[in-house]
């Protein structure tokens, strides 16, 4: 069987982080996705609001690098969490489990927060041993630039933002 589900969208409020009573880290947030049609009304695009979870090093990277507003792409599985409410009535809530979360813009997008992370949107999350960046092992974020080592590429010095073809 499979539950898979891959989303795309802006963070509606900074990210919650939090810590289970063994110390484990989870982090919560709550995606605004737009639909991928318009309504009849009014040409309106609507939006659904979807609560994502995310469970250690992928908690402590939302919490550190995203924030209301940022773009992210969150893969994960569908959950359905069952809870009792204040007056006893049994209720039911859908929710996200984060497997990895993208960045789904740049930075040159409006982000307020302070220095880089290169061009290198693939990173998923980041390594409980101390700044590691990037899925694949390679480089180290720093809170300057990133760098991949035994790179053939190199930082343009005259980046003006326009592709060269």
């Amino acid at each position: 069987m499979l539950n898979h589900i891959v989303l795309m969208g802006r963070l509606t409020r900074d990210p919650e982080l939090r810590r289970t009573q063994s110390g484990t880290p989870v982090a919560s947030f709550r995606l605004a996705v737009d639909r991928d049609f318009v309504s009849r009304d009014g040409g309106e695009r609507q939006a659904d609001f979807i609560d994502v979870v995310a469970w250690r090093s992928t908690a402590e990277f939302v919490s550190k690098y995203f924030a209301k507003g940022r773009m992210a792409v969150v893969s994960g599985r569908l959950q359905m969490r069952d809870w009792t409410d204040k007056e006893g009535n049994k209720r039911t809530n859908a929710e996200v489990v984060a497997d990895n979360v993208y960045f789904g813009d740049s930075r040159r997008d409006g982000d307020s927060q302070q220095g880089s992370y290169g061009n290198n949107n693939r990173s998923a999350y980041s390594e409980p041993s101390g700044g590691s960046y990037g899925g694949n092992g390679g480089g180290s974020y720093g809170g300057s630039s990133y760098s991949a080592p035994d790179s053939d590429f190199a930082d343009l010095t005259d980046d003006d933002g326009d592709l060269p073809f």
